[in-house]
């Protein structure tokens, strides 16, 4: 397999030349071209080459990011932990990937569950020489097979214990090439996220995806306004981020007309790991006359889909498949096909290509159940398709399928139809079971003014206006905020009314 960083294996045979000049990483005031990076890299590759399987304490820095290429340089997997997990979630994971050793920045504490591990400090600082001197890892990363284990990416455990996510290097670089060609990535983007650094998106799109590109990414270490101004206003082309982040700045932007100004300037916004509901979408295309675009993906399979940088940014769908990525839409029994283009009728997204994940590590029992007989990985993702191939997803088969009246919903859409409504600032929807519907609507609501809330009826006539009366809430319950995990995402079996 050809090396996943192109630049990165040029700088390295030509140290004085232009790729190794080229930033690469930038972390607030720290950075690294592509030379210094391989000089950083190549030595610690070489330190941890015979590790077996390395754990990266993934914190939003320069050091996470070089600990990561360092390992996949090496050919030995990586373990990124998330330094907000949990003492009993971060003690399975390790117990569960065995790695023996632990990467950290100098000085960073390490809770009791990776004590007992040896740990290899990384320094960036103190290995920073002008040209890279020491010598290539034993395994050069271009000699690996395309299904050496790169990554083990633990998922977030909503039914059960994580379970780790084998993601080799053939789908880390067929992921990355397929989105180059939707969102016509080069090398010359530049790229500025606030992402965290132990999941797919923040992690593999947002630090691998310019490196194999050859161009660099402006890391803002955490999330604000005014770092996106910032960077989008100094060359940066791309913003990657969450709803959550995209719904701040659609907060912000008409108090902040620099902002809109910066963004307006960026080649490509994308959002992801959650639906962006659709008012965001249009406030941040009226205020700034760019519009977000989204995809599609999970940990076990990387990317999916994305609408296309030369397609039509609509909001409210994931684009259409990615190139390389089968993509079928189930019926309940999980083999039966949904043929219809219609937008209305609802399956459960399967797909299959080079993009998925090689098994959930230490579970052949949940890897074999993730499989249909015929080689589709069941997502669990609800979703219909329009007339021309569009995937518009309504929620999660296990908490956002709701059957009522006959009828199958998907709650996504009647989150977006509330968050329509001026008096909704946030909005989500579950169902529970009721005697003659089966199940019933229910709304769970942040208003935008708690003194004076919209009504039950006001909702269920705003929402069966949009879409369709047997859609509408029959329910409402409001709190003063959703729960959500680090990603943004609403934790629905935490929605509960005593």
């Amino acid at each position: 397999m050809s090396s996943l960083f192109p630049a990165l294996t040029e700088a390295l045979a030509d140290p004085d030349g232009t790729a190794a000049r080229r930033s690469a990483l930038r972390f607030g005031d720290r950075s690294l071209t592509y030379g210094e990076l391989a000089a950083t890299a190549v030595p610690l590759a070489a330190r941890v080459g015979e590790a077996g399987r390395i754990a990266v304490w993934a914190t939003p820095t320069l050091e996470t990011a070089v600990a990561v290429v360092a390992a996949l340089l090496a050919g030995v997997p990586a373990v990124p932990l998330n330094p907000k997990s949990g003492g009993s979630e971060l003690g399975h994971i390790v117990a569960d990937s065995a790695p023996t050793l632990v990467l950290a920045p100098p000085g960073d504490q390490l809770p009791p569950a990776l004590t007992a591990l040896e740990r290899v400090d990384i320094d960036v600082r103190a290995s920073r020489p002008t040209a890279p001197s020491a010598p290539y890892p034993p395994v050069l990363d271009r000699d690996l097979a395309p299904e050496t284990p790169a990554l083990v990416v633990y998922t977030s455990g909503t039914t059960g214990p994580p379970k780790g996510a084998v993601i080799p290097r053939r789908a880390i670089a067929t992921t990355l090439d397929a989105l180059a060609d939707a969102w016509q990535w080069t090398g010359d983007d530049v790229l500025v996220h606030g992402l965290p650094l132990f999941h797919v998106h923040g992690l593999i799109l947002g630090i691998l995806g310019p490196l194999r590109r050859g161009g660099s990414v402006r890391h803002l270490g955490r999330f604000e306004t005014a770092g996106v101004t910032r960077e989008l206003s100094t060359g940066a082309t791309m913003l990657f981020g969450v709803p959550t982040m995209y719904h701040r700045i659609a907060e912000t932007l008409p108090d902040d007309p620099a902002l809109a100004k910066a963004l307006a300037k960026a080649r490509l916004l994308v959002s992801g790991s959650a639906a962006l509901p659709v008012h965001d979408h249009q406030r941040i295309a009226e205020a700034t006359g760019r519009r977000v675009i989204e995809r599609y993906g999970m940990t076990e399979t990387l990317m999916n889909t994305s609408v296309r940088a030369d397609g039509e940014p609509r909001a409210g769908t994931v684009g259409v498949p990615l190139p390389g990525v089968g993509l079928r839409l189930t019926e309940e029994d999980g083999t039966t096909a949904v043929e219809a283009y219609d937008g209305e009728t609802v399956g459960e997204i399967q797909v299959r290509g080079p993009n998925l994940f090689t098994e959930y590590l230490n579970r052949p029992d949940a890897t074999a159940a993730a499989f249909t007989e015929d080689g589709w990985f069941r997502t669990g993702d609800m979703a219909v398709r329009d007339p021309d191939g569009y995937v518009r997803i309504v929620g999660r088969k296990a908490t956002d399928l709701i059957k009522s009246g006959g009828y199958k919903i998907g709650a996504g859409e009647i989150e977006n139809a509330l968050l329509e409504h001026p008096g909704v600032r946030e909005a989500a929807v579950t169902g529970e079971p009721d005697a003659d519907l089966g199940e019933r609507i229910v709304a769970w609501i942040v208003p935008a003014d708690p003194e004076a809330p919209p009504s039950t009826d006001e909702l269920a006539d705003h929402v069966a206006g949009r879409l369709a009366p047997h859609k509408r809430p029959r329910v409402v319950h409001y709190l003063d905020t959703l729960p959500r995990n680090d990603m943004g995402k609403i934790m629905k079996r935490a929605l509960t009314h005593d």
